[in-house]
């Protein structure tokens, strides 16, 4: 199979799917190595592909709801309660689309997330668990926002009461 046509199933497949798919499933399905993927991924991006990268793999931007109420908030704990600040957002049925840091050096980073269940968080979970990666929080002492997506904004403002009462939000 050539590149192009190999890119033009990888955009086929992401978009067809509505869970992320990982470099390495793409490998296989395609037969080629996962840095293959990973540089196919590079290019799609760079002709104006919205391919989001996850922890779980690729995918495309979901739509938003309409009415859905996007908002950040910022937030402070250590690495070990990482699984409980999730679980309390997802729990409440927010999105959690990304984590951001502002990084002395490079500006604001931004990794995404798209947790959405339990099921999500302890991926997520593992996937620290079973390697040496750090989170982004864990290069500013911990401090970081989230972008998260509910239902209103009375839904981000109880989102938001949660977390204060758990210790995980910064206060003014």
């Amino acid at each position: 199979m050539d590149a192009t046509l190999r890119r033009g199933t990888i955009l086929e497949v992401i978009t067809q799917s509505n869970v992320p798919i990982s470099a390495s499933t793409l490998a296989k399905k395609l037969n080629v190595s996962r840095q293959v993927i990973v540089g196919d991924i590079a290019l799609l991006r760079a002709q104006g592909h919205e391919i989001v990268a996850t922890a779980r793999g690729y995918m495309m931007p979901e739509f938003r709801e309409p009415n859905q109420y996007i908002g950040k908030i910022a937030c402070c704990h250590s690495a070990e309660n990482t699984k409980e600040e999730l679980y309390t957002m997802v729990d409440l049925g927010a999105i959690v689309m990304d984590v951001i840091i502002e990084h002395d050096l490079y500006g604001e980073i931004t990794g995404q997330l798209n947790i959405k269940t339990y099921d999500d968080v302890d991926i997520f979970i593992d996937r620290i668990k079973s390697s040496e990666i750090k989170l982004l929080s864990e290069l500013k002492s911990g401090v970081h926002l989230h972008t998260i997506a509910c239902r209103d904004k009375g839904h981000f403002e109880q989102i938001s009461h949660a977390l204060s009462a758990a210790g995980f939000l910064i206060q003014n």
